[in-house]
């Protein structure tokens, strides 16, 4: 198959400059056949260096990381930069504008699609755009998410394991300088496995920071600050901003999620009474909720267990539940 994008843009990657412009995503509809969706993009440059690709917007409904890079796209001029910083606040443009997870477009989930398609669906297109186009010019990637709509999450940051000890000291590295409270490491059990950026930057080489740094499709202010003093931290760390005036970071904490029973999920449908808070440490055989149901009120609502021990990183943030919904997600402290 022919992997040519189907994306085109007006930003020279190779010229030095602020940019600011658009990725022009075909897309065709009854209003507008030969139309084209726009995903705001900015290209800063300046000589050689190393080459930061940052986004946000993944998942439309997670803002921290969209106002921190919005903030960076008008702060950072191009004297600020030694190689080249590539800003994406709104990857996922129309699920951005429509507040959700998904495309309204094709319902696709953009971190649920890598490598992508250039002949696929809208997400399929930007997922292989970002594939094919822009990891193979990059050093370093920082992926922002919060919790969306469906989730309570702890403010952290969470890399793959690295293939190998070189690797893998990068990684941490990059944890360590970003300074969230929290850091893990996860192999992407119960989540998107090989279908991530994350997944797909590994292929292409590029080490890759994710951040989780708020909930329920609201503006954590601890977050952003977190988002904002992070990535400007990293490309310090980077040497692409070295005159970066940036604070020392605090320490993190080094954790882990192991597999999916670190993930308590929804037996039944109902309403679910959670019964740890985030942060909380919990030990297996403990009481984790309750799940009620609304069409039979004397009927003894379901009792859910944790399987496992460990800290409290996310939770369920809607009451309303349906069976195999993901109730809480945990971690241990990495040995």
């Amino acid at each position: 198959m022919n992997r040519e994008t189907r994306i085109w843009t007006t930003v020279d990657y190779s010229a030095d400059g602020k940019h600011i412009d658009y990725l022009r995503l075909p897309h065709s509809t009854d209003l507008s056949a030969y139309g084209w969706v726009p995903i705001p993009i900015v290209c800063i440059k300046n000589g050689k260096g190393p080459t930061a690709l940052l986004i946000a917007g993944n998942h439309g409904d997670e803002y921290e990381g969209q106002i921190a890079l919005m903030n960076l796209a008008r702060e950072i001029d191009t004297d600020d930069v030694r190689g080249r910083v590539i800003i994406l606040s709104a990857l996922n443009f129309p699920a951005v504008m429509a507040g959700r997870r998904v495309s309204p477009l094709d319902e696709g989930n953009l971190n649920r699609s890598f490598p992508g398609d250039p002949y696929g669906s809208p997400t399929e297109m930007i997922a292989h755009y970002v594939s094919d186009v822009l990891l193979p010019m990059v050093d370093v990637v920082v992926d922002l998410h919060s919790g969306g709509r469906s989730l309570e999450h702890i403010p952290c940051a969470l890399i793959r394991p690295g293939r190998d000890s070189a690797e893998h000291n990068i990684l941490i590295d990059m944890m360590n300088v970003f300074g969230a409270p929290i850091s893990f490491v996860s192999n992407g059990e119960g989540g998107g496995g090989l279908t991530t950026l994350s997944a797909a930057a590994q292929q292409r080489n590029a080490p890759t920071l994710t951040a989780e740094l708020g909930s329920g499709a609201t503006l954590s202010k601890e977050g952003l600050e977190l988002a904002e003093k992070g990535v400007r931290r990293l490309l310090k760390h980077f040497e692409i901003t070295p005159g970066a005036n940036v604070e020392t970071p605090g320490p993190t904490r080094l954790m882990e999620a192991r597999g999916h029973n670190h993930l308590v999920y929804a037996s039944v449908g109902g309403i679910f009474e959670p019964r740890a808070e985030l942060g909380d440490s919990v030990v297996a055989g403990q009481l984790a909720g309750r799940i009620y149901f609304p069409d039979s009120p004397t009927l003894e609502p379901e009792t859910i267990f944790f399987e496992v021990d460990g800290l409290v990183a996310g939770r369920r943030f809607p009451s309303l539940t349906t069976r195999g919904d993901c109730l809480f997600n945990l971690m241990k402290d990495l040995n």
